[in-house]
């Protein structure tokens, strides 16, 4: 990275949601009190499925993953976006940047990935319930999820090092609340075609080929549970899927309104909201639809509320006879 003073460290502007200071405080009481509960939601689905035999399934195991990359999403934006809204700054330095961007594009190819791999669950399990066990062992499970975060390690540190090459003036503003990788591209002055070209190859294959998987689960789905016979079992086949699906609608939709929004040069707020969508809004929601849409999700968290509220109730009773 080039600068006109190499002496000075290197900084880019953030420019933030809003420019009033006198709305400020009521954005970080906002954002920190969904950070919160971002964190603490998705904590809990971990807690409950680690703690409940009967979800140490592919299924669960998969969610949890997603929990965890959930929390690992929002605290790779919103603690730093905090920090400036407290102080009143707008500065990231150059290597706080290539961090988020660095983190951002792991989580992001993590979430397709393990949505994709949820949708593949539920294919197996309602259109070859017999063979499910073994194609969904265990060690497949883990064995695909280890390969993606390799995938994901590798693909990131390569957009990292393409952007490294790239030259900004100092004092550069980043249209946004946070270091997209799009954005950082556009205001760089030096040529970006070889960034860009990956860009547009990585989005292929991270974006749309997922979809593509997503897309063809569920079509063999819905053509299964046409051919059966039973209503009830139509409904306790499909149900399982309800909760998945609107993750996906969420998630998805969300990230076509960020591209679309760009595509059609829509003014930076627009788009910045959409981005919203898909960074902070969808990693609070997605506990809150899996508790609300799964029973076996809410008796697991129903069982270890009941353990940490019964827990010290048993010590005192312990501490009395003893």
């Amino acid at each position: 990275m080039e600068t006109e003073n190499d002496t000075l460290i290197p900084e880019f502007l953030i420019v933030g949601l809003l420019d009033n200071p006198e709305l400020q405080p009521i954005l970080f009481g906002l954002f920190l009190s969904m950070y919160l509960v971002t964190v603490l939601g998705n904590l809990l689905i971990i807690l409950a499925v680690s703690s409940s035999s009967h979800l140490h399934t592919p299924m669960y195991f998969f969610l949890c993953n997603l929990s965890f990359i959930d929390i690992c999403f929002v605290s790779t934006t919103i603690p730093k976006m905090l920090v400036n809204m407290h102080s009143q700054r707008k500065g990231i330095s150059y290597r706080e940047c290539l961090t988020q961007v660095y983190f951002f594009t792991i989580l992001v190819g993590m979430d397709n990935f393990l949505l994709t791999l949820m949708a593949y669950d539920r294919f197996v399990a309602i259109c070859h319930p017999l063979h499910y066990t073994v194609i969904m062992s265990p060690w497949v499970c883990t064995l695909l999820v280890l390969i993606f975060w390799i995938i994901m390690f590798w693909v990131s540190l390569t957009l990292i090092l393409l952007t490294n090459e790239l030259n900004f003036s100092r004092g550069t503003e980043i249209p946004h609340f946070f270091c997209e990788l799009a954005q950082v591209i556009k205001v760089a002055n030096s040529d970006t075609h070889v960034i860009n070209i990956f860009m547009y190859v990585l989005t292929s294959l991270l974006g749309v080929i997922p979809m593509i998987g997503i897309f063809m689960s569920y079509s063999q789905i819905i053509s299964s549970l046409l051919r059966m016979s039973s209503t009830v079992s139509k409904y306790k086949a499909f149900s399982t899927c309800g909760s998945h699906l609107c993750v996906v609608s969420l998630f998805y939709g969300s990230g076509l309104g960020v591209y679309f929004s760009s595509s059609v040069s829509h003014p930076y707020q627009r788009r910045m909201i959409a981005s919203l969508m898909y960074t902070v809004i969808s990693p609070m929601l997605n506990p809150f639809i899996y508790c609300l849409r799964n029973k076996d999700v809410k008796d697991a968290l129903g069982e270890l509320v009941n353990r940490v509220v019964l827990c010290p109730s048993i010590l005192r009773t312990l501490r009395q006879i003893l």
